[in-house]
């Protein structure tokens, strides 16, 4: 719906309004959707390229503005632009029904996807479908967090699949390669093979040790620190295979 302000019916669409309430008022204005977040972090620093208006509201919907005695006794001035940048910074972002519920199947999509990137189907070493992980999610309950991002929710939502859904999954194995010095191969081997789900490589040269192993994410940083204490950084750990499956 365009929103009208009505002392010069100028059409305000593709909208997105900041409200703040203080002293004891609520304050509004018209923002270009995007632009506010783009502001807040920094991406966006001309305050022209986020306003729709210069004009602080009491209700931007029917363009009703903040008298001027209302935006002194709250922000003890009336200089508009010092009030939009506070309102901007301080204010909440007021989200439509359709808007939100876009955003959030926007999210899901994405930690579906991401879901379907790092793991696997146990027997065959194959990732699923986006599609089979989404049908899983549903099926053990999992909700988006509004506010958070998906990267930020796909290890809690591994672990909701692995408890709470018939699909069995597990993480993918990353492919790492070890190599350390000959002299260091009798206190450090055992320790480093320990924590390998397979072996692809075991192999030792005239001066060094080199092993190909596929291994449970959890386990890199395990590695890295053996290699650190036994090895006092001579050794090299390197990931060749972020997600290792049965086609790669």
């Amino acid at each position: 719906m365009p929103i009208n302000q009505p002392s010069n019916q100028i059409k305000l669409t593709n909208v997105s309004i900041v409200r703040l309430k203080k002293g004891g008022k609520r304050f509004e204005i018209a923002c270009y959707k995007n632009k506010v977040q783009e502001w807040r972090s920094g991406v966006e620093t001309d305050i022209d390229d986020v306003l729709q208006i210069a004009n602080v509201f009491v209700n931007v919907s029917k363009g009703e503005l903040a008298k001027s005695q209302d935006l002194q006794k709250a922000f003890g001035t009336t200089d508009t632009n010092t009030i939009v940048k506070e309102i901007l910074q301080k204010g909440e972002l007021q989200v439509g029904e359709k808007e939100r519920e876009h955003d959030l199947s926007s999210i899901r999509r994405e930690i579906a996807t991401l879901v379907a990137e790092k793991c696997v189907d146990p027997a065959t070493q194959r990732p699923y479908p986006v599609g089979v992980i989404d049908k899983a999610m549903t099926e053990a309950g999992f909700s988006v967090r509004p506010g958070k991002n998906a990267k930020s929710q796909v290890s809690e939502c591994i672990k909701l699949l692995q408890t709470h859904s018939k699909l069995p999954i597990q993480r993918a194995r990353m492919r790492v390669r070890v190599s350390l010095p000959v002299a260091d191969l009798e206190k450090a081997r055992a320790k480093v093979l320990e924590g390998a789900d397979v072996v692809e490589k075991d192999e030792q040269g005239a001066d060094e040790w080199e092993a190909v192993l596929l291994i449970d994410p959890s386990q890199f940083r395990i590695l890295n620190d053996i290699l650190q204490k036994e090895c006092k950084g001579r050794g090299r750990l390197e990931t060749l295979t972020f997600a290792a499956t049965a086609a790669s």
